[in-house]
């Protein structure tokens, strides 16, 4: 499903910022008081009836944390990455801030001197362990553009991580660690349990001081901050900072109820506005992850928007509800049962639509293949469709490139129409190059994101495991000859040196 229409801004000159990546060291503190209750009368004592019995920690702050830290904390780990920024034509690194990132001695905080055209630029995040074997859940942003993953254990201890599986559009990323021995593991809750008000705890390595822990409540569920088509998230005024990201938020019996993610704020740092991921969404998706890398999601073909009330009135919706389908390509599920760009969605799957936010969702977590009922309302008359929903293109398989691993240097993707349509390209023409590895053969023939391979060895491709199959049929020692056309639409041929 496009998202492009569903994205919100925020008012002028606030931010979205993911709280991972490089940083300047910085202070904050946070504290917890209990309110001052007053005695009552020793009559109103007498007549007040017998106080039900309390949920954790309801109605008042608690005495004290302490339990829930200490239990939490040795499954809480600290990400460090190493990443190569591109130099830009000036020989400065893109995004280069004026006081630099990073807490060492170099002179560029953060970053190492020009090689080999970038800069190395060190990271911090958080992270949590969810299997004994060393299995860990952070954030997508975190590990992204890692070139080297280093996770540090509540004893200090370093090992080396490596990526299983991430999902840019969730931010969500699995890493893999091999411990000597069974490690300790975060208590996973039910964020669907947790309610507004609830007292929430997070915990990670905000400015990299290592299993920091605050506290706050849930400000609120369900939020859509504009950060991709399946924004869902829960808003927290515990305190988090840049580091945070990817770190446990756990209710008051010390559950993962939250993956730490993005904060709002003018300054980069807490003004007391921060969201993370509901662990309901992460469980369904770390399964695909570790198996397969990625995430393999449904899709219906259309483009959708929030319908007004105003819109709703010239529709015939009313209450206004549901999902105003604002295009639909020609070549989707969609299309092909008859929905009409008009149309609004009012129902999929049996289940209600009440706001445009909440069909993403339904349709990315249908079985590919399923044929479903969408009700939609065209012309102010209730009509029904059965849909087969279809793969969605766009699903990225999420393992970095690897000179370990794929000889060749490449991450590939599919096309989804839209980006084919763009490009010019016909129906199933050609595989997008998602990712390059640096260093290998790809890179030194040229090779970047972007472009996209439209024939291996002379012969056509249309999907990733063509390109695999006829790549890997290439003898050792012969180059791999590739089609491709960049951004700017030059086709070329690139020889891909064998290693």
């Amino acid at each position: 499903m496009n998202a492009r229409l569903l994205k919100r801004t925020f008012a002028a000159g606030l931010t979205v910022s993911l709280v991972g990546g490089g940083f300047a060291l910085g202070r904050a503190t946070s504290a917890v008081k209990s309110p001052a209750v007053a005695a009552p009368h020793d009559e109103e004592r007498a007549a007040a009836p017998a106080p039900l019995a309390p949920r954790p920690f309801a109605g008042q702050a608690p005495a004290s944390f302490a339990p829930l830290a200490a239990e939490a904390s040795p499954a809480v780990v600290h990400v460090k990455v190493t990443s190569i920024v591109k130099a830009a034509a000036d020989g400065a690194p893109f995004g280069f801030p004026p006081e630099g990132f990073g807490d060492d001695d170099s002179p560029l905080h953060g970053f190492s001197l020009p090689h080999r055209g970038g800069f190395t630029q060190r990271g911090s995040g958080s992270g949590f362990i969810i299997r004994k074997d060393g299995v860990i859940l952070t954030n997508n942003h975190v590990v992204e553009n890692a070139k080297q993953i280093t996770v540090v254990l509540s004893d200090g201890r370093e090992l080396d991580a490596k990526v299983m599986g991430r999902d840019a559009k969730t931010d969500l990323a699995v890493l893999k660690i091999d411990p000597e021995k069974s490690l300790p593991t975060a208590k996973l809750g039910d964020s669907d349990g947790i309610s507004v008000g609830d007292w929430v705890v997070a915990i990670g390595n905000p400015y990299g001081l290592s299993n920091s822990v605050t506290a706050g409540i849930v400000s609120a569920k369900g939020r859509a901050i504009g950060a991709g088509p399946y924004d869902d998230f829960i808003q927290t005024d515990a305190p988090i900072n840049p580091g945070n990201s990817g770190g446990p938020l756990l209710n008051a019996r010390g559950e993962v109820v939250g993956i730490n993610t993005a904060i709002f704020s003018q300054t980069g740092g807490s003004v007391g506005i921060g969201f993370a991921i509901p662990i309901n969404l992460a469980n369904k998706l770390v399964p695909q992850l570790e198996q397969t890398g990625h995430v393999t999601r449904a899709w219906l073909g259309v483009t959708i928007q929030e319908l007004t009330p105003e819109l709703a009135q010239t529709l015939g919706v009313e209450p206004p509800h549901g999902a105003l389908v604002a295009g639909v390509s020609s070549d989707g599920p969609a299309a092909a049962s008859g929905i009409k760009p008009g149309d609004v969605i009012t129902r999929y799957d049996g289940k209600e639509i009440k706001e445009h936010a909440a069909l993403p969702m339904l349709v990315a977590s249908t079985p590919v293949g399923k044929t479903v009922a969408v009700e939609v309302v065209r012309d102010g008359k209730a009509k029904t469709f059965e849909v087969s929903v279809k793969r969605q293109a766009t699903d990225e398989a999420s393992e970095q490139p690897d000179d370990r691993k794929e000889k060749w240097g490449l991450a590939l993707r599919e096309l989804s129409p839209e980006e084919r349509e763009q490009r010019n390209l016909k129906a199933g023409e050609g595989v997008l190059v998602a990712g390059v590895a640096d260093d290998s053969p790809a890179a030194q023939a040229g090779i970047a994101a972007g472009d996209v391979i439209l024939q291996v060895n002379r012969m056509p491709v249309t999907t990733v495991e063509q390109v695999k199959k006829e790549s890997g049929s290439t003898p050792d020692g012969k180059p791999l000859l590739l089609l491709v056309r960049p951004a700017d639409g030059n086709e070329r041929f690139a020889a891909l040196a064998s290693r």
